[in-house]
């Protein structure tokens, strides 16, 4: 090839000018931070998602729990085979576990520190104070709280293998609210026979579970302390971190409006006519339910971000952290309240 084509050829193969390259590393430098940022997007709209989904899961969860507890509360039906009576202290037709105390002859009650109850439900504006402690509902004590602390509630019933988890055959004994069996009652009482009617032994169980919010390891749940042999407290659902309990009643033909707090449940005039507590707390017909379910960790941006309506409706502007929350209601008729 001659020098001339050899000066012709040469400017085809020069390289990219400084000015050239510069602009392409600039192309690529912004379609590279565009691919990184949609990339962020999409990784915090799924942690985001991952985390309200996680919620949602453990707020129907908790909520299944109380729901649950709270229909079967004051459970105590009616028995075949039974003397029926008039007067409630001489009929058989209900297993012994609620006052009155039955008066028919021959009654007697095994284990004999076993006492019948004047509540099948009763709430506290806090915790209670002797929560592990009390032998019964009965005797459970209030402690002294602020207006925005977890509120906790007991609640019994008569048990069995049906309403509750069944223990492992071939016994499928009734449980507590944790699993464990619960003590076995014996009841010698009247009953009708093909003879007439004659004394007879029943056997049967009562629940008596109590539901509040503690912290373990930093992590609020919701807890149950049953009545079940070797039952200790345990937590049903990590990230509960507010309870909140109003109660509906109806007292003496007088409506209440609105729902009662624990504290007016005791407080409200018209209930105040009643003999004493467990007569007001027999009054309750309905339970409204409240949760606050945080995310297990900081998934929002700022605070401002972080912000949630609380159970009372009301905005809470500073939040502890950037975790997501949120409040979960649901309202409970209680099918076997007692009037």
């Amino acid at each position: 090839m001659s020098a001339r084509h050899l000066q012709q050829a040469a400017p085809r193969c020069r390289g990219a000018s400084l000015v050239e390259l510069m602009v392409a590393m600039t192309i690529g430098l912004i379609i590279t931070v565009a691919l990184l940022s949609a990339y962020q997007s999409a990784l915090a709209a799924n942690q985001l998602a991952e985390a309200q989904g996680r919620m949602n899961e453990d707020a129907q969860a908790a909520l299944a729990v109380l729901t649950q507890q709270l229909r079967m509360a004051g459970n105590n039906p009616e028995q075949i085979n039974r003397v029926a009576h008039a007067t409630p202290t001489l009929s058989s037709r209900r297993n012994p576990l609620y006052l009155p105390a039955p008066a028919y002859a021959g009654y007697a009650l095994q284990p004999s520190s076993f006492a019948l109850s004047g509540f099948a439900v009763r709430g506290c504006g806090a915790s209670f104070s002797n929560l592990g402690t009390a032998s019964d509902i009965d005797h459970l004590v209030c402690a002294p709280g602020t207006a925005t602390a977890p509120h906790a509630i007991a609640v019994s019933y008569e048990a069995d293998r049906f309403n509750t988890v069944p223990g492992p055959a071939p016994a499928r004994w009734a449980t507590d609210c944790l699993g464990k069996p619960l003590t076995t009652l014996t009841a010698t009482l009247p009953a009708a026979s093909a003879s007439g009617v004659a004394l007879a032994e029943v056997r049967y169980a009562q629940a008596d579970n109590r539901f509040y919010i503690d912290t373990k390891a930093g992590v609020p749940s919701l807890y149950c302390k049953g009545n079940g042999i070797d039952s200790s407290p345990q937590a049903l659902v990590d990230n509960v971190e507010d309870l909140q309990f109003h109660y509906g009643a109806s007292a003496a033909g007088t409506a209440l409006a609105g729902y009662l707090s624990a504290d007016q449940m005791l407080a409200n005039p018209a209930l105040a006519l009643l003999a004493d507590d467990a007569a007001r707390w027999q009054k309750v017909i309905a339970v409204r339910v409240c949760i606050v379910v945080r995310s297990q960790g900081s998934v929002v941006s700022n605070a401002n971000s972080a912000r949630y309506l609380r159970c009372d409706g009301s905005l809470e502007t500073a939040p502890p952290d950037l975790r997501l929350r949120h409040a979960y209601s649901t309202t409970v008729l209680l099918r076997n309240r007692r009037l």
